[in-house]
C-alpha cells in the first residue's frame, strides 16, 4: 500500500521540481503553523536533518519536541525526508515555463510561503535552486525547502492535512461501491489463455506526422486468427512492454494486436529528461497521440505489417491505460476542450483536484486542436484515463465508439471520484450511451497493466469480454441511449483484484458544486 506521507509528497510536488543554478540565499528556518493552533513554531531547517539535532536544538518547535518525548519531532522529521514518488537525477533548464513545471510550482505555493518572495513562485526562482541535488537519485520536501530562496517560510500544516483528507475524500465513494456491490465471477473461457500460439514482432512504419517511423509492437496468433483488430496506447513515460500481457491474451483467443510506441511521452523520453536532456512532454502530444493510432490502422489496412490475410481494419477496438486512455477517448469521439482547463487549473484548492491534473493542465494551448475522432473505432477500454477537465462534457452525444472505463479504487494519481465517477455519471446523466464503469478493488495506477509474461494481467477476462462483445454486436455497437450491453452479465471478473460493474448506481451518485 502506498504511504500517506508518499502521497502526500506526489500530491504536494506532482512530478518534481526543476535543477538549476545554486541560490544565492538559500532558506534557513521555516514557520509551521500546526492545525488547531494559533502559535507559530519556528524550527531551523538543519533541524529537520534527524531528530536528534532536533531535540538538541533550540527553536520553539525543538522545545515542544522535548515536552512530547519526542514524538512531534518522529513524525515531522518522516515527513520532511520522505523521497519524493519519483526517482530524479535530474530536470532539465528547458522545463522553465512549461505549463506541467508551473502546475508543480502553483501546488508547491500553496503549502509553503516564502517570505519576501512573490507568490505563486515560478519556474525561473525555483531554476536557480537545486544544482546541488542533481547527482542525488531521489529528492524530498526537506530539501525542496532548502534549496527555496530567501531566508524563511511558512509551511501550514493545516493544509497539508487538508491535502491529505482530500485524497481520502477523493477515494471515499469509490471504496463504499466495492464494498457494497458484488464482483464479477470469474469464467475459464475468459481469464484462461486461448487456444492459439502467438508470436510477437516490432516494426516501424513511415508516418507524415513524425520525423522518425513510428515503432510498432505486433502480436498476432500464428494461425487461426479471427480477422478482428485490436490497438493499445501506452500511458506517459511508459512502453508497449507493460501492456503486451493484455495483447498476448487477445491473441491467443484470435485477435490481432497492435501496440504503438508514442516518441516524447514513452519511458526513453522520461529517462531522458531525468537526464537533463530533453524538456517534458509536449502540449502537441495530445493530438500527435491519436495520429500514432490511426496511422498503425492505416498501415495494416495497407497490408505493409505482415498481418493475417483478411484482417479488417473499418472496425476496430482499442484500449489504453492512463495517457493512453485519454488517447483512446479521443478516438472514441470524446473532444478535448480549453473551457474547463481555464476555468479550474489554477484552482489549487478545489476538492477534485489531484495529481492528474498537472498533465491535464499542460493541455491547455493544446486542447481545442487535439478533436482527432476515428471513425474506425467501434469501442474502447479507457484504463484510469486523466479526463475530468480535459474533454468538453456535451461531447459525449456524438462519439463513435462505445466506452468500457476501468478505475482502481486506491488509485492516487488519478482517483477515482473526480476521474472517473463524476464524468461518467454527469455523463450516464446526459447522453446515457452504452457506456460502463468497472472499479478494480485495491487496484492503483500501476497494477492493472501487464507484461507479456504475464498474460494479462487482473482485466484479461474483463478485456476479452468487452472486445468480443464489441465484435458480436455489428452496428448495435454504436453509443445510443438504448444501446445493448457488451458485456455478458458475468465471468469477467478477476482473481487479483475483484471488479466491481458500478454502471447502474450511476445516475444517483451524489455531484458536489463547484467541480468540473
Amino acid at each position: 500500500m502506498t504511504s500517506p506521507l508518499r502521497q502526500l509528497t506526489a500530491l504536494l510536488l506532482g512530478v518534481g521540481p526543476l535543477l538549476a543554478a545554486a541560490p544565492v540565499r538559500a532558506l534557513e528556518e521555516i514557520q509551521l503553523t500546526l492545525p488547531l493552533l494559533e502559535t507559530a513554531f519556528t524550527v531551523q531547517i538543519r533541524e529537520l536533518k534527524d531528530q536528534r539535532t532536533l531535540l538538541s536544538g533550540n527553536s520553539d518547535l525543538a522545545e515542544l519536541d522535548r515536552a512530547t518525548n519526542g514524538a512531534i519531532g518522529r513524525r515531522l522529521v518522516e515527513a520532511f525526508q520522505t523521497p519524493l514518488p519519483l526517482p530524479l537525477k535530474a530536470l532539465a533548464e528547458q522545463s522553465v515555463g512549461s505549463p506541467l513545471v508551473n502546475q508543480v510550482l502553483l501546488l508547491i505555493s500553496s503549502v509553503v510561503l516564502v517570505e519576501g518572495v512573490r507568490q505563486p513562485l515560478d519556474s525561473s526562482q525555483l531554476a536557480a535552486s537545486l544544482e546541488s541535488s542533481q547527482a542525488k537519485g531521489s529528492l524530498n520536501l526537506l530539501e525542496v525547502l532548502e534549496a527555496l530562496p530567501g531566508k524563511s517560510a511558512t509551511v501550514d500544516l493545516q493544509r497539508v492535512v487538508f491535502a491529505i483528507d482530500r485524497l481520502t475524500s477523493q477515494q471515499r465513494l469509490g471504496n463504499q461501491l466495492v464494498a457494497s456491490l458484488p464482483a464479477a465471477g470469474i469464467s475459464p473461457a475468459l481469464s484462461q489463455a486461448g487456444p492459439l500460439a502467438v508470436k510477437r514482432q516490432e516494426l516501424a512504419i513511415p508516418v507524415t506526422h513524425r520525423p522518425k517511423p513510428l515503432q510498432v509492437v505486433t502480436i498476432q496468433p500464428e494461425t487461426g486468427s479471427n480477422g478482428r483488430l485490436v490497438l493499445i496506447s501506452h500511458g506517459l513515460w511508459d512502453d508497449p512492454e507493460s501492456f503486451e500481457g493484455w495483447g498476448r491474451h487477445l491473441a491467443s483467443h484470435g485477435y490481432t494486436v497492435l501496440l504503438p510506441r508514442h516518441p516524447g511521452s514513452d519511458k526513453s523520453q522520461q529517462q531522458a529528461m531525468l537526464s537533463g536532456q530533453v524538456p517534458p512532454p509536449k502540449p502537441e502530444d495530445l493530438r500527435l497521440r491519436p495520429m500514432d493510432m490511426t496511422s498503425a490502422i492505416d498501415a495494416a489496412a495497407a497490408g505493409s505489417l505482415g498481418l493475417p490475410a483478411g484482417l479488417r481494419t473499418d472496425a476496430v477496438v482499442a484500449m489504453g491505460q492512463s495517457y493512453g486512455a485519454t488517447t483512446v477517448l479521443q478516438l472514441a469521439g470524446a473532444r478535448p476542450s480549453a473551457a474547463l482547463l481555464k476555468r479550474f487549473c489554477d484552482d489549487v484548492t478545489n476538492p477534485a483536484r489531484n495529481v492528474s491534473w498537472v498533465l491535464q493542465c499542460s493541455f491547455l494551448s493544446s486542447a481545442d486542436q487535439a478533436g482527432l475522432a476515428d471513425p474506425r473505432v467501434k469501442a474502447v477500454v479507457a484504463v484510469s484515463p486523466p479526463m475530468s477537465l480535459l474533454f468538453d462534457q456535451g461531447s459525449g452525444r456524438a462519439m463513435n465508439g462505445r466506452v468500457l472505463l476501468v478505475s482502481g479504487s486506491r488509485d492516487w494519481v488519478v482517483p477515482s471520484g473526480p476521474e472517473a465517477l463524476r464524468p461518467m455519471a454527469m455523463e450516464a446523466r446526459n447522453a446515457g450511451g452504452g457506456h460502463r464503469l468497472v472499479l478494480a478493488k485495491d487496484g492503483d495506477h500501476f497494477n492493472l497493466r501487464s507484461h507479456f509474461a504475464d498474460g494479462g494481467g487482473a482485466l484479461r477476462g474483463l478485456l476479452l469480454a468487452w472486445t468480443d462483445g464489441a465484435f458480436a454486436a455489428g452496428a448495435a455497437v454504436a453509443p445510443a441511449p438504448d444501446a445493448p450491453s457488451l458485456l455478458p452479465p458475468d465471468g469477467w471478473g478477476a482473481t487479483e483484484f475483484p471488479l466491481v460493474d458500478i454502471t447502474g448506481s450511476l445516475r444517483s451518485l451524489p455531484l458536489g458544486p463547484n467541480q468540473p
